[in-house]
C-alpha cells in the first residue's frame, strides 16, 4: 500500500467517523470530556474517619467482650463432658459437640470482629490511594490518547496537541 493511498483511507474514515475510538469516561465538570473528574465532583462513598474509628472501635469492644465472657463455659462444659462420659452417660458426648460448635463459631464471631477492627483503621486511606491512582493512569489515557489521534486534523498536517514549533531566530 502506499503512502498516498493510506493518507486517502485515513481521510475517508475519519470523514465517516466510523473508525474513531472513544473512551468512556466522566465529564469534567467543565462541559470537556478531556479533563478528568475527582470522585468528589460526581459522588462518591463519604465515611468521615471518626465514622470508621468508631465502628473500629466498636468491633474492638466486642473482641474484648467475647474473649472475657464467651469463653467462661468452655472449661466447665467440657469437664463436665468428659464426665459424663466416664460415667457412661450419652449426654456426655452430646455436651462435649455442644462445647466444640460453640468454640468454633466463636472463633469465628472473634475473626470477624478482629478484620472488622483491623480493616476500618485502613479502609479511608487506601481508598483515598486507590482513588488518586486510577484518576493518575485515567488522565495518561487521555493524553496519550489526544497524541495518537490524527483525526484532529487535515491529513499530514501536525497534531494540534504538540503545540506550535518553535520560531526560529532571524540572524
Amino acid at each position: 500500500m502506499a503512502w498516498e493511498e493510506w493518507e486517502s483511507l485515513k481521510a475517508q474514515a475519519a470523514e465517516r467517523r466510523s473508525t474513531q475510538m472513544q473512551l468512556n469516561q466522566v465529564d469534567g465538570g467543565d462541559g470537556r470530556y478531556g479533563s478528568p473528574a475527582l470522585p468528589d465532583k460526581y459522588g462518591d462513598l463519604k465515611v468521615k474517619n471518626t465514622e470508621l474509628q468508631k465502628i473500629g472501635k466498636s468491633a474492638h469492644h466486642l473482641y474484648n467482650q467475647l474473649w472475657d465472657k464467651a469463653r467462661v463455659a468452655l472449661p466447665s462444659s467440657d469437664s463436665a463432658a468428659a464426665d459424663l462420659s466416664k460415667q457412661g452417660f450419652a449426654l456426655g458426648v452430646g455436651l462435649q459437640h455442644v462445647s466444640n460448635r460453640w468454640e468454633e463459631q466463636l472463633k469465628s464471631l472473634m475473626d470477624a470482629c478482629a478484620h472488622i477492627s483491623n480493616h476500618m483503621r485502613l479502609t479511608k486511606k487506601l481508598h483515598a490511594g486507590d482513588d488518586g491512582y486510577i484518576q493518575r493512569k485515567m488522565s495518561s489515557i487521555d493524553v496519550l490518547d489526544a497524541g495518537f489521534d490524527e483525526r484532529v486534523g487535515k491529513p499530514g498536517s501536525k497534531n494540534p496537541i504538540y503545540g506550535s514549533p518553535p520560531k526560529k531566530k532571524e540572524e
